[in-house]
């Protein structure tokens, strides 16, 4: 069974990926069903940062449905734009901080497999999450190194069609990158 949510899941993160990159609002839609199974598979497969992260996942598709809805109908031109450096640096101590109280909680209170990398991988991935849904073009730095991580995370839990999903992912993260910074770009102009 857990082969076919897995599967079921691969696809929907695939479709979600490809309307992400190109903008577009059913992106939102494809990252929830995933989600969803995901939440299933990950707790069965003892990876319990990453169903957390699936359950955030879910609520921040729901968030960035109704906010690109909201911004596009406000703002005709909701575009990709960035914070400062600064910002960024203090996401970056949080999302460090969070991760290793995190993991000390799951290393020491539950039967989670490799809970040091399982909780940065999630933290980081809520920070990322957030940022696509307001658009910020250093999403797709975090997703880059992220999906490194979870590459290795997947492989030790023969998640072997979600290891290739996260390739996909991390590959395209460089792709989404660089379309985001080219439209970002074109703004300027």
């Amino acid at each position: 069974m857990d082969i076919y949510l897995e599967i079921i899941a691969v696809v929907f993160g695939l479709a979600y990926l490809v309307f992400l990159i190109k903008e577009k609002i059913i992106c939102w839609v494809f990252g929830v069903l995933g989600s969803l199974t995901s939440i299933v598979l990950f707790y069965r497969t003892g990876l319990y940062s990453e169903s957390i992260l699936c359950i955030y996942y879910v609520l921040i598709g729901i968030y960035g449905f109704i906010h690109w809805k909201k911004s596009s109908k406000n703002n005709k031109d909701f575009l990709v734009s960035d914070y400062p450096l600064s910002t960024y640096l203090l996401l970056l101590f949080i999302g460090e901080i969070l991760s290793l109280l995190l993991a000390f909680g799951f290393d020491n209170y539950t039967s989670a497999k490799m809970p040091y990398l399982d909780a940065h991988t999630t933290v980081f991935s809520f920070i990322a999450s957030y940022l696509e849904a307001k658009k910020k073009l250093a999403s797709w730095k975090f997703w880059i190194v992220i999906n490194a991580v979870t590459i290795v995370l997947y492989l030790n839990r023969d998640l072997n069609y979600y290891t290739f999903l996260t390739f996909v992912y991390f590959v395209f993260s460089f792709v989404g990158y660089f379309q985001w910074k080219k439209k970002m770009a074109e703004k300027r102009v």
